[in-house]
């Protein structure tokens, strides 16, 4: 490890920390049809869990349905099996080896489900972009206390770290409130 305190192995942290919500936002069900709503789906075949992408081609051939042409005939009631044990809440329709799957309209009630779990993502996030600031000031006591930055230069960078983990924050905010308006449209 460096000597010196590196600021943007943190803040390369906190943008992974954000990519990785974005991507399990992305998996929550809206009122239209999205491929990444199977990416947490994986299905037990060959001996191990793999995500349906790797066994299938999805495609939105509609606005409210996603089509999964499966490549593997054996597979296709192993896939409709994952599917409906899954939080999606949507009932597979089989024709040969393609799935359908018919997004329903959600609910008053299903919409409010799904902006608490909304918020639930989010506060993990939230709690992962405040772990990497925790990391980071610990990393510049230890580093002052070692005698290998001044003082001047640890204040600079707690400062520094704190307004990354701010603006970090108010992106999660952003990216909640865009979803959450998602959710709300009918």
């Amino acid at each position: 490890m460096s000597s010196e305190f590196n600021e943007k192995n943190y803040s390369s942290k906190m943008d992974k920390s954000i990519q990785s919500l974005k991507k399990e936002i992305a998996t929550i069900r809206t009122g239209r049809a999205n491929t990444n709503m199977l990416d947490t789906i994986k299905v037990d075949v060959y001996g191990q869990l793999m995500p349906v992408d790797q066994l299938a081609t999805i495609s939105v051939p509609e606005a409210r349905l996603i089509s999964i042409q499966v490549w593997d005939k054996a597979n296709t009631n192993l896939i409709e099996s994952a599917i409906q044990k899954s939080e999606l809440g949507i009932n597979p329709q089989i024709d040969g080896q393609i799935i359908r799957l018919r997004i329903p309209d959600l609910t008053e009630e299903r919409r409010k489900e799904l902006i608490k779990v909304l918020r639930n993502m989010g506060e993990k996030g939230k709690v992962a972009i405040r772990n990497i600031r925790r990391e980071a000031n610990e990393d510049l006591k230890k580093k002052f206390k070692d005698k290998i930055i001044s003082e001047d230069d640890s204040k600079n960078f707690e400062k520094n770290i704190q307004k990354l983990t701010d603006s970090n924050i108010e992106n999660i905010d952003k990216i909640l409130s865009d979803k959450e308006k998602e959710i709300i449209q009918i």
